[in-house]
């Protein structure tokens, strides 16, 4: 998919002048981050660091970025030779990564909770999209419906085939796209890997925020929801410490010149255009956040308000007229 699929989030949650993320970070200590600001699977990435050695803090960031590029090569459709792109070129992968198969057996989970909204193989939409808009004169109402249901018909989870040994693509012309959720995963793994080195404090940016601060006594970093069409109005905030928020949005990341057809696509009828201006989801890890922001974005509210009740899960929903809608409790 356009590395601008998902762009506007990462640069949202990086810096103060955000499309869907306005971070107010009260300062707790007098510590200066060891900052880092770069690009993950095409969109921007920050990673700040809080270490008294701002030596040891940089090779924190060296290692987590050994582990962004390890994960890059597996997800990246941007890089011809990553494990997904040779997946979706043959069919079928063997000896796949072992991160491969766990994304990919994780959006089953999401793929069964949201009712089939959340769907990696959308790539043929992704592919039906984009060829149109690309042509010289090109409709403005999108590709035909004829060509956008031979596009459906090669959307389908169920035809994916998980082995420990092989992954196989059992429909024809069938493409995976992990965007919908790489992102959170990477995010969650190079938290994970700050953790696991000793680090109490963190904010981690591969797409989608978390934030890590185990102290005794922590602060709280409150991340601020942007008007989508307003940038620089607040809507809503929300504390970030050892939580993750995504935002999934059309705006930002229109297929036609006009806005009206986004990357987020419906993997039961084909439609480009979600429901809701924005949806943010605030999760205990960035990977189910990133997940159901994408789905929650051709969802009805009352379906969404179950999976966050049973999740324990926050979520607000721009609507198409600009009112905000929230689910789930404060705290």
């Amino acid at each position: 998919m356009n590395p601008t699929r998902r762009r506007f989030i990462g640069i949202a949650a990086a810096s103060a002048m955000a499309l869907a993320f306005l971070p107010a970070r009260r300062a707790v200590a007098a510590l200066t981050p060891t900052t880092w600001q770069g690009v993950a699977l095409g969109a921007d990435a920050e990673l700040r660091i809080y270490h008294p050695d701002a030596a040891a803090a940089q090779r924190l960031i060296d290692r987590a970025l050994r582990e962004l590029r390890r994960l890059e090569r597996v997800f990246s459709l941007y890089r011809d030779d990553s494990a997904l792109s040779v997946l979706n070129r043959q069919g079928f992968l063997d000896e796949p990564p072992t991160d491969l198969l766990r994304l990919l057996s994780e959006s089953r989970r999401y793929h069964r909770l949201t009712g089939g909204a959340f769907d990696p193989t959308v790539q043929a939409l992704w592919q039906v999209y984009a060829q149109h808009f690309a042509q010289a004169g090109a409709a403005p109402d999108g590709p035909l419906p004829a060509t956008i249901a031979q596009a459906v018909s090669r959307v389908s989870y169920e035809a994916v085939v998980l082995d420990s040994g092989r992954i196989e693509l059992n429909h024809p012309a069938m493409g995976v796209t992990l965007n919908g959720i790489a992102q959170g995963y990477i995010t969650d793994r190079v938290t994970e890997l700050l953790a696991q080195a000793g680090l109490d404090r963190a904010l981690v940016d591969m797409g989608e925020i978390r934030g890590l601060d185990t102290r005794p006594v922590p602060g709280e970093w409150q991340v601020g929801l942007a008007d989508p069409m307003a940038p620089d109005q607040i809507l809503a905030s929300a504390p970030i410490r050892n939580h993750a928020l995504a935002t999934s949005g059309g705006y930002g990341t229109a297929l036609d010149a006009a806005g009206r057809y986004t990357h987020l696509f419906n993997p039961r009828t084909g439609s480009a255009q979600p429901r809701y201006r924005s949806v943010s989801v605030m999760a205990p890890d960035a990977t189910t956040a990133d997940a159901l922001s994408t789905a929650f974005s051709h969802m009805p509210l009352p379906a969404t308000a179950t999976v966050v009740r049973d999740l324990g899960l926050r979520a607000w929903f721009v609507l198409p007229d600009g009112q905000l809608v929230h689910q789930g409790a404060a705290g």
